[in-house]
């Protein structure tokens, strides 16, 4: 058995063990609330984060001004509640004209 496959099956076992942590434990572990209100705001940063990332950034340098704008008026189209299909296609094309018109 060579490494990549010890180490594919040593992450398989991990992540068992991870699933069946839960059920296991489900009734005979309490957290407190403020760790459940930390946990919650955690996830919350992490997924902005990763937001920030991906509309700021290419190749490690900025990604130039039409993405953050798609990025932007999809966002603003979500908080009014706008349909999905809607929010995805005005921001791409709110994307795809700002590059059009040379706003890289």
């Amino acid at each position: 058995m060579n490494a990549t496959v010890a180490v594919i099956l040593a992450l398989a076992v991990g992540t068992y063990a991870f699933r069946l942590v839960g059920p296991v434990l489900h009734g005979r572990v309490t957290v407190p609330p403020r760790i459940q209100e930390l946990a919650s705001a955690g996830a919350v940063v992490l997924l902005v984060a990763l937001l920030a990332t991906g509309a700021l950034t290419e190749s490690g340098g900025f990604a130039g001004w039409a993405r953050p704008a798609g990025v932007l008026v999809g966002a603003a189209l979500a908080w009014r509640r706008t349909p999905f299909p809607v929010v995805v296609l005005a921001a791409a094309a709110t994307t795809a004209l700002l590059r059009l018109a040379g706003a890289a």
